[in-house]
């Protein structure tokens, strides 16, 4: 399989009808076997705290860590986005993670599920048009590591950022029919 998309909870169809849609072979993953075979992972938006909760309880955690230390791409929107940060911003105690890229993150920033909106971005390394994003729930980066290239802002805040091979984006490309942020993401296998 060559992109796999977490399949515990969250925006899984969406992701891979947005990768089928660019003729790329993609499947659910659920077990440290799936995740290993894949060229390329996304974690998708969803509930932050219960995702980390079924990766920690179905043992997906290490495997997922391991998966990215041997350099394979790693996409993480919203929700993933959350999980790939080293730390989190009013996190609960029991909220599992990731800790693989070197952001500290702000959950549900830009307020409740009725404040979700959309807006256009400049989003560097990706030409033509602004892409469109649908921001939902959506958390911030807050701080970034200095291996950590920032590549849109909305309003003053960070809000998708690339780390090597991980790239962690606050808003939802897959509820969208612009494909650039898939390709750009399948650029970094």
């Amino acid at each position: 399989m060559a992109v796999g998309v977490l399949a515990v909870q969250g925006a899984v169809r969406e992701h891979l009808e947005a990768l089928r849609r660019l003729g790329i072979e993609a499947g659910p993953v659920r077990t440290a076997e799936e995740i290993a075979v894949c060229e390329a992972l996304i974690l998708p938006g969803g509930e932050s705290t219960t995702i980390g909760k079924l990766m920690d309880r179905y043992g997906l955690l290490q495997p997922v860590t391991d998966f990215v230390a041997s350099g394979k791409p790693l996409l993480g929107t919203c929700a993933g986005m959350i999980l790939m940060a080293k730390k989190i911003g009013a996190a609960a105690e029991d909220q599992p993670s990731l800790a693989v890229m070197d952001i500290t993150v702000e959950r549900n920033a830009f307020g409740r599920q009725t404040d979700s909106f959309e807006a256009d971005l400049e989003v560097e390394e990706i030409d033509g048009p602004p892409i469109r994003a649908v921001f939902i729930r959506a958390p911030i980066i807050m701080a970034v590591g200095p291996e950590v290239q920032v590549l849109a802002r909305h309003n003053g805040h960070v809000v998708a950022a690339r780390q090597g091979r991980m790239l962690a984006l606050s808003f939802h490309p897959e509820l969208t029919s612009d494909p650039r942020i898939h390709q750009y993401f399948l650029s970094m296998r």
